[in-house]
């Protein structure tokens, strides 16, 4: 072997460390796999059980990580920095809330599988990846990663012909979007040569570039926001959202809605800001037109919805809208706008999608607003937490969805973009009403159904703590606000 080769597969060991959240999580997938093929039955808790543990040491090694600078290992493939350590952080304990949530809920739907488990583990992975690629290939690895493991998750329950549409779907979709990510990324790697992000931030940086090699870097820099823009579900490419939001069993829709909007803001913090950030003139013009007709639809088209999934899909695709136009003002404090709402909505996603799980019995999958009503006499407190979560969603203050809009429209404003501001209150406007409808069903509807609900005691206790913080985090925005303008 040449000594060019020998020094291109060889690395300091020592780095291993920076990897050791991803190397710990993949033993675990393997270990946990193992255990679950042996396993009765009547024991597939230990499954869940030991699923948690892995995601919490984890987290663990991810925190310890957070002020080591930054990193690059693996041959400038893979880095390790605070965004990436923070976003992992915070990734983990998403995923420990979104499963205590699940558990009772798969346990009614007979969908409490030891493949579940193991395939929700290996969707963390490819969004640790996602989080900390720091080459088109390593990013493109852990997307795809991540995608495989969602077309699993949304179609698990293949007694059910929605699920199954709603997997093939979103297979089909994110197929196409893949391949135009890919074909983005193949365009900035023909032009440059590199696939390292520094090396394509420098090329992207260069004054002496010619039409033709502009040109083709405009080509792929539109098919890379393309590829993104379908993951984290804007317009004009959110039609798989509510189809598959809708269809997949809903333990599956809160994760789908939650955690993977991290990494897919992680990813593209990786691609445009820190790889294509020279060229942060043309591709915020497409996220500015991108965050109007996101906002601008999925608050109209919410007004028209009946099921409680498709109207907090379309909701979704608001939210998305408003993180849009956090980076489409092309300042670091925007950026950290922007970060700060998407740890804000995947706060109340979660918390509203449990209280939607709560709802759901034996034989009984709770999708319509309509199951909300009276939900006041039958569970007062509940009732009061999903109060919390739709205010918040509706950008009431003190509570923390004020704050988040807050933050986005006031850098906004100090970019120029008065009318994009004003554009965006006026839907943020409309879209109250169908959080308010929410609480209206809940108050001031009667229902026939009077049965207590009923719901373990960490998924009562974990619920609460959820719907309080949204209201606590409201108190101190400040502080939160400073730890996401932390990761830049």
């Amino acid at each position: 072997m040449s000594n060019t080769a020998q020094n291109l597969f060889q690395f300091d060991t020592s780095t291993l460390v920076f990897a050791l959240p991803e190397i710990f999580l993949l033993f675990s997938i393997v270990v946990i796999l193992l255990i679950d093929v042996f396993l009765k039955k009547s024991f597939k808790n230990i499954t869940y059980y030991l699923s948690q543990i892995a995601i919490f040491i984890t987290a663990l090694l991810s925190y310890s990580l957070i002020g080591n600078g930054e990193q690059i290992i693996f041959s400038g493939s893979f880095i390790h920095d605070d965004l990436a350590a923070i976003f992992k952080v915070a990734m983990m304990v998403a995923s420990i809330v979104v499963l205590v949530y699940s558990r009772t809920y798969l346990n009614i739907h007979n969908l409490f599988k030891g493949e579940y488990f193991v395939l929700v583990l290996l969707a963390i992975l490819g969004m640790m990846v996602m989080v900390s690629g720091y080459s088109l290939l390593t990013l493109y690895l852990g997307l795809e990663i991540l995608s495989l493991s969602l077309y699993t998750l949304i179609a698990i329950a293949r007694s059910r012909a929605n699920a199954v549409e709603a997997g093939l779907k979103y297979f089909v979709l994110g197929a196409i979007a893949s391949g135009l990510l890919l074909y983005g990324m193949s365009m900035i790697y023909g032009i440059n040569g590199s696939l390292n992000i520094s090396e394509i931030a420098q090329f992207a940086s260069g004054a002496s570039l010619q039409s033709s090699q502009q040109l083709i870097l405009n080509f792929g820099l539109v098919f890379v926001v393309i590829g993104v823009a379908f993951k984290l579900g804007a317009v004009p490419f959110h039609n798989w959202v509510p189809d598959v939001y809708q269809g997949s069993p809903t333990s599956v829709t809160m994760f789908l809605s939650s955690v993977p909007k991290i990494a897919a803001v992680a990813m593209l913090i990786r691609l445009l800001i820190e790889g294509l950030g020279p060229l942060q003139d043309y591709w915020s013009d497409l996220f500015i037109a991108l965050a109007i007709l996101s906002i601008g639809v999925g608050s109209l088209v919410a007004l028209m919805q009946s099921n409680i999934k498709r109207m907090l899909a379309y909701s979704t695709i608001s939210h998305i809208g408003f993180i849009l136009l956090g980076f489409a003002t092309g300042t670091m404090t925007g950026y950290g706008s922007a970060v700060f709402y998407v740890f804000t909505y995947v706060l109340m996603s979660i918390a509203a999608f449990g209280v939607v799980i709560l709802l759901n019995n034996k034989g009984f999958e709770s999708e319509l607003i309509s199951d909300f009503k009276g939900l006041s006499k039958r569970s007062p407190w509940f009732a009061l937490m999903m109060l919390i979560i739709m205010l918040s969603m509706a950008g009431i203050p003190p509570f923390i969805g004020f704050y988040s809009k807050f933050f986005i429209l006031q850098q906004v404003v100090n970019s120029g973009f008065i009318e994009l501001a004003i554009i965006a209150v006026i839907f943020a406007v409309i879209s109250a009403y169908y959080y308010l409808q929410i609480i209206k069903s809940m108050y001031f509807d009667e229902s026939d159904n009077t049965s207590p609900i009923s719901s373990s005691m960490d998924t009562q206790l974990v619920l609460s703590i959820n719907a309080v913080l949204i209201l606590a985090v409201g108190l101190f925005p400040n502080y939160w606000m400073n730890i996401a303008l932390s990761v830049f």
